[in-house]
């Protein structure tokens, strides 16, 4: 006979446990697998999808590698005269392998559509449009008004390269500001051949591609500067595209856009 009540205290243990493990998850942060988490809420967006898919492909591995070593240690060949039992298919076991993969298959191919449309999608109304003009070997970020004209521009400092610096934040290098919590709308262009327009820390990178414009959006969530640098091998100095973005709060953007404008007013 077993003893009295544990059976129950089995079961309240295995509930605290089990509650203490989803109390554990629930404050858990995604894991970074190597990724940056997103400076831009469009960024956060391709973490979030990225983190997910590796957790999957992640438990779909110790799932197989587990099956895997289960087989060789449950059906080893223990008698080295006697042929172990064989068997030639299984109907259940082949329809789950080929139903979970197509499941798993159609819910990334969701998520990724729905993650895609919201890194692409134009805000009607930005409030502030950026210019962006890759050229060999350097950028330029006009700022234009709700017309389409040019308030400020930010050009590279660097009178020819090399410069060498090697620092995207070096002030031999251009920086463009952006408002947190605000939505910027880019328009990136070429002034000559295939740059790429790459920010690290927002998670994205975009061809310049000569005579196509591209259009995206950008809604910082925190301040700080990142540094960005071409992404495709444009020629000799390719390695001097280098440039930095920097987000501050609106007030302190709306000051550094009307210094801006006042010193290209005065140029």
């Amino acid at each position: 006979m077993g003893i009295p009540g544990v059976g129950k205290l089995r079961r309240i243990a295995w509930f605290l446990l089990l509650s203490t493990v989803a109390l554990g998850l629930g404050g858990c942060t995604l894991p970074t697998f190597g990724a940056f988490r997103g400076a831009t809420s469009q960024g956060q967006a391709e973490f979030k999808l990225w983190s997910w898919m590796t957790i999957a492909g992640l438990v779909v591995a110790v799932i197989v590698w587990g099956l895997i070593l289960w087989a060789v240690i449950a059906y080893r060949r223990r008698d080295p005269d006697k042929m172990p039992r064989q068997f030639h298919s299984n109907t259940f076991v082949e329809v789950v392998y080929t139903a979970v993969p197509l499941i798993i298959i159609g819910v990334i191919f969701f998520y990724t559509v729905k993650t895609e449309n919201k890194v692409d999608a134009l805000a009607p109304h930005p409030a502030v449009t950026i210019k962006v003009t890759g050229f060999q070997w350097g950028w330029s970020f006009s700022y234009l008004n709700s017309a389409g004209k040019q308030i400020a521009l930010v050009e590279t400092a660097q009178t020819k390269p090399p410069v060498l610096a090697g620092n995207p934040t070096s002030p031999e290098y251009p920086q463009f500001v952006l408002p947190l919590g605000e939505t910027t709308q880019v328009v990136l262009e070429s002034a000559d051949v295939v740059h790429g327009f790459y920010v690290p820390a927002f998670n994205f990178s975009r061809y310049a591609l000569p005579g196509v414009t591209n259009n995206f959006d950008f809604t910082p969530v925190r301040t700080g500067v990142f540094a960005g640098h071409c992404a495709q091998y444009c020629g000799l100095y390719h390695a001097e595209m280098l440039f930095s973005v920097r987000v501050v709060k609106p007030g302190a953007f709306q000051a550094w856009l009307s210094a801006q404008s006042a010193s290209g007013a005065a140029a």
